[in-house]
């Protein structure tokens, strides 16, 4: 079996996809070093990330397929899930050959797989959207930590830049020690620890305490559904509520 090693950036994995369509030696596994295991009938080639041609792997599915399906495969790549690089290549192979009705060919397993998988990050996003909640820590800092399912950072960054553009901000994914900062101009991803150390501001404090009172005000007993609320709050995001 053929191993594509990338370096697991999506430019990484537009590069390797880049050669999968050039190389005689095909891969059957496009992924990153740390998923690797040496094997008897195993062959790894390092793939070397190459801007000149991510970009034309970029390009042409934006120009031969759609801008539609870019978003998809890029939403595919940040959900992360095993031998995802493989399933955009496949897909890519396709809609190479079928242009922008690929979309539309369901019955395809590979294409099947792709809207599923990128409809389960949109959704995330969406719902995260609503959910995540900012904290102003000492010296007018708003911070803002969660764990998501699926590495969506970089897909609510853009977002909050719009909405909070008068702030300085840090969006901190604690699973994967990944934060977008905000300057007021620009955010840029970073590596962040868990450690980072917070104090909250007096104000904070306060507020949280205040919305505390007022969500559990406002709540009426007799209409209490918890069932409807984890359908539209799931649990596993509980655990940076607020008013949780």
């Amino acid at each position: 079996m053929n191993y594509y090693i990338y370096d697991g950036s999506f430019p990484g994995l537009l590069t390797a996809i880049y050669h999968a369509f050039y190389n005689p030696e095909k891969p059957d596994h496009i992924i990153i070093e740390d998923s690797y295991k040496e094997g008897f009938f195993t062959r790894k080639f390092m793939i070397e990330t190459e801007l000149d041609k991510s970009d034309r792997v970029y390009q042409a599915v934006k120009d031969r397929i759609s801008l539609n399906a870019l978003r998809k495969i890029y939403y595919v790549y940040l959900s992360e899930g095993e031998n995802t690089g493989q399933l955009i290549y496949q897909y890519l192979k396709i809609g190479f050959r079928m242009g922008r009705k690929v979309e539309q060919y369901l019955n395809n397993e590979i294409v099947d797989q792709i809207e599923k998988i990128s409809s389960r990050v949109a959704r995330e996003k969406h719902l995260l959207l609503g959910l995540l909640r900012f904290r102003e820590i000492e010296g007018g800092l708003f911070y803002a930590p969660f764990e998501p399912d699926n590495n969506i950072v970089s897909l609510l960054a853009p977002h909050f830049a719009r909405r909070l553009s008068g702030q300085y901000w840090i969006i901190h994914d604690r699973r994967r020690k990944l934060a977008a900062v905000y300057n007021k101009e620009e955010w840029v991803l970073t590596e962040l620890e868990n450690t980072y150390n917070l104090q909250f501001s007096e104000r904070e404090r306060y507020y949280q305490e205040l919305w505390k009172v007022f969500f559990k005000n406002i709540m009426i007993e007799n209409r209490r559904n918890p069932r409807c609320q984890r359908q539209f709050m799931p649990a596993r995001y509980w655990k940076y509520l607020i008013e949780k």
